[in-house]
């Protein structure tokens, strides 16, 4: 092979390798060119989804606040107020007249201690009749005063204070020791009124019990009556007690109504989430 062909053979494979290098770059070009529009397609559709869930939480939230104030524009829990709001002077609430009839011994009526005379209140009355060797009339008048308020959650304030004019007149049909026990209903003595008598016998002598117990709207009235003849006296009559205490306890139902519906009479309460009265304010002798 001559000088000149083998010249011109290395001139061939320098074109040649310089066109695969050419070639090649080329084609990087190219793949690189597709990859961006692929690139930007990906990103497109990421930024979209992305702006999707975006729109999805914050609908989802937007729910979330609805519901949120929805729960809390919830109407909140009421109930009608009770009819009375205060009670009267306690030792007041008998004339004169009627105590010198129960108890004609008694000077003064002894106020029983309370954290709150506006929901409760008792007073109590002794007399005795002292006949020397003929023997002593005694006798015994407790009036107590029982106030319900309304309660969202207990309820109406008359609704609770007839559950509690129940229980009364059940723990005065159970008294232990008592005999003869007998009730019967009084008209005209508020919206309800049972009396309950029977005989009781003590060491000082045989008693006659008398327990009236009425309700007038939201407030109980439980009065006690009793008497006994003492160092040989004669016992009283039983018929003549009895129908002094029904008169006592309306002249205290009508006492009670007057505090709240005459002039400086109390007004009804709001409903109440405190506590209301639940124990017995009645003392028995």
């Amino acid at each position: 092979m001559s000088e000149g062909t083998m010249q011109r053979r290395a001139q061939r494979d320098q074109r040649d390798d310089q066109t695969v290098q050419r070639t090649g770059r080329l084609r990087a070009a190219l793949v690189g060119a597709v990859a961006v529009p692929a690139m930007l397609v990906a990103t497109g559709c990421s930024s979209g989804d992305s702006g999707s869930g975006s729109d999805s939480d914050g609908a989802k939230a937007s729910g979330g606040a609805q519901t949120s104030s929805s729960a809390s524009a919830s109407p909140t829990p009421t109930v009608r107020p009770a009819a009375y709001g205060t009670l009267p002077k306690v030792c007041g609430v008998l004339s004169k007249k009627t105590l010198e009839e129960l108890v004609p011994e008694a000077k003064s009526g002894k106020e029983g201690t309370t954290s709150d005379t506006s929901t409760r209140s008792n007073c109590s009355w002794d007399s005795l009749d002292n006949n020397g060797v003929k023997g002593s009339q005694f006798r015994w008048l407790n009036v107590s005063l029982l106030r319900f308020e309304s309660d969202v959650t207990r309820g109406e304030g008359d609704k609770l204070a007839h559950e509690y004019y129940e229980k009364q007149v059940k723990d005065a049909m159970a008294v232990a020791g008592a005999k003869n026990t007998k009730s019967e209903p009084v008209a005209g003595a508020g919206d309800e009124a049972t009396a309950v008598r029977y005989d009781l016998k003590k060491k000082e002598g045989a008693f006659k019990q008398q327990t009236v117990v009425a309700r007038v709207e939201n407030v109980v009235i439980t009065l006690d009556y009793n008497g006994a003849g003492l160092a040989g006296d004669k016992t009283p009559n039983a018929d003549d007690l009895t129908k002094a205490a029904q008169k006592a306890a309306k002249e205290a139902v009508a006492s009670v109504t007057a505090a709240n519906t005459g002039k400086g009479g109390g007004t009804a309460t709001a409903p109440s989430g405190s506590p209301t009265p639940s124990a017995s304010a009645s003392k028995k002798s």
